[in-house]
């Protein structure tokens, strides 16, 4: 089993492929194993690898330990521990935190940002006054992660996300973490030059695209783009299209 020894803790990772690293950091419902349909397609260009969250998946998190305040200093240890010096970024939905936070923190070995359904833990009022207004999101994983209609368009692949889903018993309810106040203010992001890409799905029930235009106002020239007929996981739901994606953001920063 692959762990790595970072930040006081026995981390799990995968890496797959070789070229130019990609990270792929899941989200409060996830572990490494969400990225199924992006590493058998994307490994044969970049190297990709995918991690599992202290306290989620096969990476415990010490007793009373920092959660997720410690995942970006986890993520530079990891690349270290690898021998990445620098690598692309994908976060999905807590994920976001994970990655923006590190690229705050490492511009330099940061070659380009994916925030994939996700505000990224900005912190400005009117992002964290959305989410109140709009009220905490469905509880069922089914109506939560996914379009309101994929189960009844892909029932097998809906059982799917949910026993993945049921993997994890998050530290945090989905509303918690979508108000949390200790990210990134404009003043942290003022100078940040990191190419940055926000998508999100049209029908997603979390971050809706509407709150991720008030967020994307917050990174200098971020991209946006918004997938039709998907929910809260792009990545999941139109695999395809979520790589092709990426992929082509990838090339245009510079991969």
């Amino acid at each position: 089993m692959p762990t790595a020894p970072v930040n006081g803790i026995d981390l799990y990772y995968e890496s797959h492929g070789e070229g130019p690293a990609i990270v792929f950091a899941h989200g409060l419902g996830g572990s490494h194993l969400s990225w199924w349909q992006q590493v058998p397609a994307l490994s044969k260009r970049y190297r990709c690898v995918t991690i599992d969250h202290r306290g989620f998946g096969q990476s415990p998190d010490l007793p009373d330990g920092p959660g997720r305040k410690a995942f970006a200093e986890d993520l530079r240890q990891l690349l270290d521990h690898l021998g990445i010096g620098e690598t692309f970024l994908v976060g999905q939905s807590m994920g976001g935190w994970t990655v923006l936070a590190f690229a705050l923190a490492n511009p330099g070995r940061t070659r380009g940002l994916v925030l994939a359904d996700t505000t990224a833990g900005i912190a400005e009022d009117d992002v964290i006054q959305a989410f109140i207004d709009k009220g905490p999101p469905p509880q069922e994983v089914s109506k939560r992660g996914v379009a309101p209609d994929y189960a009844d368009r892909e029932p097998a692949m809906a059982f799917l996300y949910g026993q993945i889903a049921g993997l994890n018993r998050p530290p945090e309810t989905t509303m918690q973490l979508l108000t949390s106040r200790d990210g990134p203010k404009a003043a942290d992001l003022a100078g940040f030059g990191v190419p940055t890409l926000f998508l999100v799905g049209a029908e997603d029930a979390v971050v809706s695209p509407d709150i991720a235009r008030i967020a994307q106002r917050y990174i200098p020239h971020a991209e946006m783009t918004i997938v039709p007929g998907c929910g809260h996981s792009v990545y999941f739901e139109k695999p395809a299209e979520f790589n092709r994606i990426i992929s082509d953001f990838f090339d245009r920063a510079g991969g």
